[in-house]
């Protein structure tokens, strides 16, 4: 029998019990994560002729989340251009970002979000904490309707999520 085990590494574990053998399956982005590469590239490919270039890509990354220095976008860059223009295409841009999603820690991006919502540090998410979001998201939501979210994940009565509650949230854990 088959177990298998998510590592933080990105890589899928699959231990046979019975032959005591170990292999590594690479995990692949789910469909959404796929979009969303295909839509910073093509967001920031602004001329529209298939291929970016530095500063585009700069700005893609930081788009999707992470924060590159200008050595690590020209050494990218350098070790991608076919053809010497200083030109990244979607292909390669793919395979670059596809890594980087894999390899994130999804506990550390869960962190990072709840920090982002956590926003006078309380170690809660309140209403107005919830309110701020959603209006900065451009989200038109009545108190009812952001108090009806805290309370269907408010397990403790305090009409606040906790950062443990969050992470059981948004990890699939509730």
């Amino acid at each position: 029998k088959a177990v298998v085990s998510t590592q933080s590494t990105g890589w899928l574990y699959m231990e046979d019990k019975k032959l005591g053998k170990r292999s590594k399956k690479r995990r692949e982005l789910t469909n959404e994560q796929k979009e969303e590469l295909r839509e910073a590239f093509d967001l920031f490919d602004s001329d529209k002729d298939g291929v970016i270039d530095y500063h585009e890509l700069k700005v893609a990354m930081k788009a999707l989340g992470f924060d590159v220095k200008k050595a690590e976008v020209l050494k990218l860059l350098k070790d991608y251009d076919r053809d010497g223009s200083g030109n990244m295409y979607w292909d390669d841009f793919y395979d670059i970002l596809k890594d980087k999603m894999l390899e994130r820690n999804p506990e550390d991006e869960v962190q990072k979000a709840f920090t982002l919502f956590d926003d006078d540090g309380t170690g809660t998410i309140n209403l107005r904490n919830l309110r701020r979001v959603a209006r900065e998201l451009g989200e038109n939501m009545s108190d009812e309707e952001l108090r009806a979210m805290i309370d269907e994940f408010d397990t403790s009565g305090t009409g606040e999520i906790d950062l443990n509650r969050f992470m059981s949230i948004m990890l699939g854990d509730s």
